[in-house]
């Protein structure tokens, strides 16, 4: 049985509260996912159990800006590694790079993580951080274009379509180079919760396939959809 540990750990006078799991033993030869998530991390469980089932790559560990959320209430009873930092943690030092170093991911996934992502990180981890964005960028994209405020909008400006958009993560708010897109319609009569609940399936439906595809490259800049 897994052991579960909580740590208080101190780095640079910065607390991160830290619930760690022992992980399953990964094969050397499995490539290796970090997740980072802000809130309920349905995206994240969804990832975690499709990798769960494979032999070519496993989520290894998930980090959270917010220790409230629910996001780490999953991964304990998914039992992967998970861990929280703050805003000086993430952008004001070396923390959470060291974390990511210590780890050594293959591919680094933004699931519902609402912060800006640092140079930092980006600078040592080149092509390997991906977004998913729950529209079609270009549009509705930004700086607080998140969850229900994105949905509410493509209501209130009667868009026909929307969908979702995978991407690569610069150092801009959603303005990296697109991997994947998918749409589904939006009716006349859907309110912005229809919406969401069709973002939702389309998320479920494509964000594992895509992460797998994309670790399924040999070339680290898998070719754009």
């Amino acid at each position: 049985m897994s052991l579960i540990i909580l740590l208080n750990i101190v780095v640079n006078s910065i607390l991160l509260i830290t619930p760690v799991i022992n992980n399953k033993n990964i094969n050397q030869q499995m490539k290796r996912i970090v997740i980072f998530a802000s809130g309920s991390g349905t995206n994240a469980e969804n990832l975690i159990t499709f990798f769960q089932n494979r032999d070519n790559a496993s989520v290894i560990q998930v980090l959270t800006n917010n220790p409230y959320a629910k996001v780490l209430d999953r991964c304990k009873k998914l039992k992967v590694s998970a861990l929280s930092f703050n805003r000086t943690a993430f952008t004001k030092t070396d923390d959470v790079l060291n974390i990511l170093k210590a780890s050594q991911p293959d591919l680094i996934v933004l699931a519902g993580f609402l912060w800006k992502f640092p140079e930092n990180i980006l600078n040592a981890f080149p092509n390997k951080v991906i977004n998913i964005h729950p529209a079609l960028l270009p549009k509705y994209g930004g700086k607080g274009m998140y969850g229900m405020n994105v949905h509410e909008a493509v209501v209130a400006n009667n868009e026909t379509e929307t969908g979702i958009t995978i991407h690569y993560v610069n150092e801009h708010y959603d303005d990296g180079a697109i991997i994947f897109q998918t749409k589904c319609d939006v009716n006349a009569s859907n309110s912005a919760e229809d919406v969401a609940a069709k973002i939702h399936e389309l998320e479920m439906e494509h964000f594992p396939k895509i992460v797998e595809e994309i670790l399924s490259q040999q070339n680290p800049n898998p070719k754009i959809k």
